[in-house]
Formats: structure tokens, C-alpha cells, sequence
């Protein structure tokens, strides 16, 4: 019968090695070989590293990767709050329309979401291009063709697609805030904003930590984005790290080599997250 806790608690254990260390032990090794994925991988030691160190576009890729982080940390996550604040409040007409409307863009098809913003992006005839000439009387944008508005254009499409998700999770989190906290608030002569930072911020702390630990990480990964918005283009403008893996293994053949960058990202983006959910105190509160 001792055994019996280990039985119970042993089917995640077999998955978890079977699923993550299994691949992550493989991705390690094919890493420090050449593998064009026909044969027998060749051993190369530390080649691949050390000409990922000196490849331009895996650092012009890193850099846009840390550029998505940060929108989804500084823009989505307080816009998330903010949207679940406002879905929250008592008398709400349509409620519940609402809150279905802003969580609709993360059921549609990211094929589908990614025509729609290639019509609105479209530098002849983009819905954007024809509200902008016609309120200010301005040329047309190329958004998808220049390098700076490109990157723009994705981060708007990344807080359109997380911004409504991730409320849910404040949602859920604020309506198991008691009550009588802002009651007390209130008979304190607490207005609105002081109420906020005083009550409802520190309350939320365990579910904050939770979202920005969950985006910190998830963005680090982005691919399906960029991707199918400007497959990383115009050049490497909008190509992410996972894209960078993307391209090297499947498009190019060089799996050692996509191996290497696949095991840098997971040590960055493991770092990052022990980082993130100790500065967030992640598992330090009830």
C-alpha cells in the first residue's frame, strides 16, 4: 500500500518523461551534430553554438522575440486588466455579450485572423489605408512592407488576439475579491482609483503573477503571428526565434543546427520564467 501514492501520481511523471525529457535529450544531442534529416547524424561538437553566436539573423531574431515580450508584458497584460476592470462592473448592460465578444478572437482560426488583418494591412486597398485617407487626407502606409511598421503591425495583431483571453483570467480573479474590502473602502473615503490600487491590485497579486509568468514565456515561443502575417518578412524584420528554428529545420534541412538554437531558447526562456515567477512570487501565496 505504500506504493499506492506513487502509482496514483506516476501516469504525469511517465508522460512528462516521455513528451519533455525524451525530446529535450534529443534536441541536445542532434544540437552538437549535422543532420539534414536523411542518415546518420554527423558529431560536430559545439559548431552549430558557435556559428549561431555569429549568425546576424539569429540575433536580429532574438531581438524581435524580446520586442513581442515586451508588448505582451507592458501593453497586454495592463490593457487585460483594465478590459476585465470594465467587464466587471455592477449593472453592465450586455453583460455576457461582452465577454463573449472579447474572447471571440482566440476561437477563430489564426488562418482566418490572419487574412482578415491582411485586408486591413493592405497597403491599395486595406481598410486602414482607405479610413486614413479619407479622415486626414494622408498618403497610403505600406504596414506589412516597412521593417518598423511591420513590427507595429504585429504587435497590434498580438494585443488583439491576447488581450481578450487574458481578462478572463483578472475576470476570474476579481469577482473572488470579497466585498467587504471595498465596503471598507468606501467608509475610509477611498474613491475609484484609490480603491483600485489599494484593494483590488494587491488582491489580484496571485493572479497577475500567474498571467505575466504564463505571457513571458508564451511570447517568447511566438510564431504563429509573425508568421503567417509577414511569414517574418520584409526581410527579417518580424522573424522571431521560433520561426528562425522554423526556417533552419524544415525549409533549409540543417535539423543540428535548428537543434542548437531550439536549446538556447528553452534555456533562455527557462531562466526567464524562473525569473519572472520569483519576481512575481509565483507559489509563495495561498
Amino acid at each position: 500500500m505504500r506504493a499506492a501514492p506513487y502509482a496514483f501520481i506516476s501516469p504525469f511523471y511517465i508522460l512528462f518523461a516521455v513528451f519533455m525529457v525524451v525530446p529535450i535529450g534529443g534536441a541536445i544531442y542532434l544540437s552538437l551534430t549535422v543532420w539534414s534529416g536523411i542518415g546518420s547524424p554527423t558529431w560536430a561538437g559545439f559548431a552549430n553554438y558557435i556559428r549561431l553566436f555569429g549568425d546576424g539573423s539569429f540575433y536580429t531574431a532574438g531581438i524581435n522575440t524580446l520586442i513581442y515580450v515586451l508588448i505582451s508584458v507592458l501593453v497586454v497584460v495592463p490593457l487585460s486588466l483594465l478590459v476585465a476592470q470594465a467587464l466587471n462592473v455592477r449593472g453592465l448592460k450586455f453583460r455576457d455579450f461582452w465577454r463573449v465578444t472579447y474572447f471571440v478572437p482566440m476561437i477563430v482560426s489564426p488562418i482566418v485572423v490572419a487574412l482578415i488583418f491582411g485586408l486591413l494591412y493592405d497597403q491599395q486597398f486595406g481598410l486602414i489605408n482607405v479610413a486614413i485617407q479619407s479622415v486626414i487626407g494622408a498618403p497610403k502606409v505600406d504596414w506589412l512592407g516597412d521593417p518598423t511598421l511591420a513590427k507595429v503591425s504585429v504587435g497590434i495583431l498580438v494585443v488583439w488576439r491576447w488581450t481578450g483571453y487574458l481578462s478572463i483570467f483578472f475576470l476570474a480573479g476579481l469577482q473572488a475579491v470579497p466585498r467587504e474590502l471595498y465596503e471598507a473602502a468606501d467608509l475610509d473615503g477611498a474613491g475609484p482609483w484609490r480603491k483600485f490600487l489599494s484593494v483590488t491590485l494587491p488582491t489580484l497579486r496571485p493572479v497577475t503573477a500567474f498571467v505575466v509568468v504564463t505571457v513571458l514565456v508564451g511570447s517568447a515561443q511566438i510564431f504563429d503571428e509573425p508568421f503567417l502575417l509577414t511569414q517574418g518578412g520584409p526581410g527579417n524584420a518580424t522573424l522571431s526565434v521560433v520561426m528562425f528554428i522554423y526556417r533552419a529545420a524544415f525549409q533549409e534541412q540543417q535539423f543540428g543546427y535548428a537543434s542548437a538554437a531550439a536549446v538556447l531558447l528553452f534555456a533562455v526562456v527557462f531562466v526567464m520564467g524562473r525569473i519572472g515567477a520569483s519576481i512575481a512570487g509565483v507559489g509563495r501565496h495561498a
